[in-house]
């Protein structure tokens, strides 16, 4: 078995409290959950580089948002948000977070509202 090391991390309070529920209803640890999804996440990155396969990247950076569906769809050359959206399924990656200019204008317009 490979040699385990601690590390510090923060995670958002709900996702935590939701991940021990999860955990306890699958009889396991909140430990072997983020192994196996991080386990997971990195060979498969590591498999596609070694292909010399760009279109995981470009899931992961449309995941974490990076790319926004535009962007992902035009590298990824694909038709629809719905395509998108099933190779985001596919790669077992979270849909994504809006790119922080994107909720950086949604909040200005939201404040440019009249009160």
């Amino acid at each position: 078995m490979a040699e385990t090391v601690n590390f510090t991390g923060a995670v958002d309070h709900d996702l935590l409290k939701r991940a021990k529920i999860l955990a306890a209803k699958s009889d396991t640890s909140i430990n072997a959950l983020f192994n196996a999804e991080l386990r997971y996440l990195v060979e498969t990155f590591e498999a596609a580089e070694a292909s010399n396969n760009q279109n995981f990247r470009t899931l992961l950076d449309f995941s974490l948002g990076r790319l926004d569906d535009n962007q992902a769809i035009q590298a990824l050359g694909i038709a629809s948000d719905e395509d998108l959206f099933l190779l985001m399924a596919r790669a077992h990656l979270p849909m994504p977070r809006l790119p922080e200019p994107a909720v950086s204008r949604m909040v200005d317009d939201l404040n440019a509202l009249p009160k």
